[in-house]
């Protein structure tokens, strides 16, 4: 641990601990006012900073941890200069491709004829037809 967040650990926990012990002796024996006052203001002081110590190491901690997005490096800083250059480039030519390909006309469709082809097939049966055959055709 380096030496600015150990000093702050260090002497945030010595100061809340002197304050509370303040705080609760003078509190128990109903002495004085301003030393309990003075007990809870050193034992906030130094929660404060045990607080800001920790907030440095987690602020300096390199370590990928997982499970949480803020103890992982930032994504801008995950690829080398020559990587990032190549990556932008590719980049950089996919989206000529795309404005080019978005660019050009389409095929127009052809036209539809104005009159349908001839009819080629045969009508169907009529319904009568149908049902009288159903009627000759063998039950299974």
């Amino acid at each position: 641990m380096p030496f600015p967040q150990g000093l702050l650990l260090c002497l945030g926990l010595v100061l809340m601990t002197v304050g509370v012990i303040l705080a609760l002796c003078t509190g128990l024996t109903h002495q004085t006012i301003p030393l309990f006052e003075l007990g809870l203001f050193l034992g906030l002081g130094g929660a404060g900073l045990v607080v800001t110590g920790l907030c440095v190491a987690m602020k300096n901690l390199q370590v990928a941890v997982p499970g949480h997005f803020l103890l992982h490096p930032r994504t801008g800083t995950r690829f080398s200069p020559h990587q990032a250059l190549a990556i932008q480039r590719r980049l950089d030519r996919i989206r000529r491709e795309m404005s080019a390909d978005s660019v050009s006309r389409p095929e127009p469709e052809p036209s539809l004829p104005s009159t349908p082809p001839p009819w080629d097939m045969e009508p169907p049966p009529s319904y009568d037809t149908v049902m009288k055959s159903q009627e000759h055709a063998p039950q299974l």
